[in-house]
């Protein structure tokens, strides 16, 4: 099992849930964030002068998949999420030991 996690601007988020959605990856954790990259914020125009905000608000997807499905997940991700503009985002791929649901004590891939 892996776990996807995406960095993504906010205004991505529906066309994301759609692409994973038509995969049959329904389940996922949507965290509202704020981070800065390699822009290192924007800079802004105020009434007395120039000022820069330095986080900005991001969306945080967490999506567990089976191994199998996860190049395929990232790729959905990342065609729908992608503006070509400096801030679309960052998508880290993780290792998943184990999982276990809590209502039913399930566990492994039973669980995804």
């Amino acid at each position: 099992m892996k776990k996807i996690e995406a960095i993504i601007r906010e205004e991505r988020l529906d066309a994301v849930k759609k692409a994973l959605e038509e995969m049959g990856l329904i389940g996922m954790t949507v965290t509202e964030v704020s981070g800065r990259g390699q822009q290192k914020g924007i800079p802004l125009q105020w009434r007395v002068g120039e000022y820069r905000v330095d986080f900005l608000p991001k969306l945080k997807v967490e999506i567990v998949c089976h191994g199998d499905d996860c190049g395929a997940a990232v790729e959905a991700i990342m065609k729908a999420a992608k503006t070509g503009r400096i801030g679309d985002g960052k998508i880290f791929v993780l290792p998943v030991e184990s999982a276990h649901r809590i209502r039913t004590g399930e566990t492994g891939q039973a669980v995804i």
